[in-house]
Parts: C-alpha cells; sequence; structure tokens
C-alpha cells in the first residue's frame, strides 16, 4: 500500500503556474537546476525510451534568441503586434528550458506515447520548479512549431519538435486563482 503524502496532494490541489512575464531574476542557479531536471525527468515514458532531450537556454541565449526571432518574423512580414509576442518571451525571460520531443522509433511504442511523455516532462518540470520555490511557466507560441525557425534555432532534427519552453525565475506577484474546471461537467462515473 502507498502511503498518502498529504503535503504532495496539498501542493497539487493548490499549485498555479506563474506567468513566465512576471518572472525576475534571479533564476535558479545551476545546482538548484539540476534538481528540477531530475524531478522533471521522472515521467511516465513507455519503454525507457526518453523521447525527449532538455536544453537549458540562459539569460544571454534567451536575448540572442531574441534578436533571431525579430529578424526571423522581419524576413516572413510578419505583422508588428505577432512579432512583438512572439520576440518578448524571450527578451523577458530569466532562465528556460527547451524541451524537446524526440520521435524515436519503435515498433512497440506508438508515437503519440511518445508525444504525451514529453508533454508529462513539461508540466513536470513546472511542478518541480513551483515545489522548489521558484515561478516556472510552460510556453509555446507559433515560433516554437515553426519548423524552419525551430530547426535553425535550435537545430532541431526532422524526428524533434518543441513541446515547450519552461522558464523559471523569482515571482514578483502572486497570480490570482483562476477558474479551474468543473467535474460535474467533464467527469462520469460508470
Amino acid at each position: 500500500m502507498t502511503l498518502r503524502n498529504d503535503a504532495a496532494l496539498d501542493f497539487l490541489l493548490n499549485r498555479r503556474s506563474r506567468p513566465a512575464k512576471t518572472l525576475t531574476g534571479p533564476a535558479p542557479s545551476k545546482d538548484e537546476l539540476t534538481i528540477i531536471l531530475e524531478a522533471g525527468t521522472r515521467v511516465p515514458d513507455h519503454g525507457k525510451l526518453e523521447p525527449w532531450r532538455l536544453k537549458v537556454l540562459k539569460k544571454p541565449a534567451l536575448e540572442k534568441i531574441a534578436v533571431y526571432a525579430k529578424k526571423y518574423c522581419d524576413s516572413i512580414n510578419c505583422d508588428e503586434t505577432v512579432t512583438a509576442k512572439a520576440v518578448k518571451q524571450f527578451e523577458d525571460g530569466e532562465l528556460g528550458v527547451l524541451v524537446i520531443e524526440v520521435q524515436k522509433p519503435s515498433e512497440k511504442i506508438p508515437e503519440i506515447e511518445q508525444t504525451y511523455s514529453a508533454g508529462a516532462v513539461c508540466l513536470s518540470l513546472v511542478n518541480a520548479g513551483l515545489a522548489a520555490g521558484w515561478g516556472a511557466n510552460w510556453l509555446t507560441g507559433w515560433l516554437s512549431h515553426d519548423k524552419k525557425f525551430v530547426s535553425e534555432t535550435f537545430g532541431l532534427k526532422t524526428n524533434e519538435r518543441v513541446a515547450g519552453i519552461i522558464y523559471f525565475g523569482t515571482e514578483t506577484i502572486v497570480p490570482s486563482e483562476r477558474p479551474r474546471p468543473n467535474l460535474s461537467e467533464i467527469v462520469t462515473w460508470d
């Protein structure tokens, strides 16, 4: 029998991502982030494929990506507001962890299960960051799914895609609670 962990249950019942735009420095140190990464990669992984990899993006790297994102958006004639929003998350970020889904050939493990495992890493990293006392948020945005941008910027291969960028930092405000799902509307009992 598994023992009840009330502290963990209370954390999960009250967890709240921190908007990335409200995070500032300091961000976790390498040692602090390593613990978050260890916890964040303890996810369901059918077949032990590890269908993901991580790339840590420190402030200088995020600033370079912001510059490239602006140039890229300009090169494809994006609207100014679309460009500004796409660039802002990189400009504002203190520390990001790029979660890259890596589709691995497998006769037993469907691609969708590999996708779910990469998504589980994203959520697990957010929760680990929050549990460690940091502000954390999972973002993507259209640039994260633009094949040319991600291959040129992050060196993604054809079997890879961005599952998310998890931002960490010091929270400047505690966000208000947001509406949560109404279980009576989404749960059926048989």
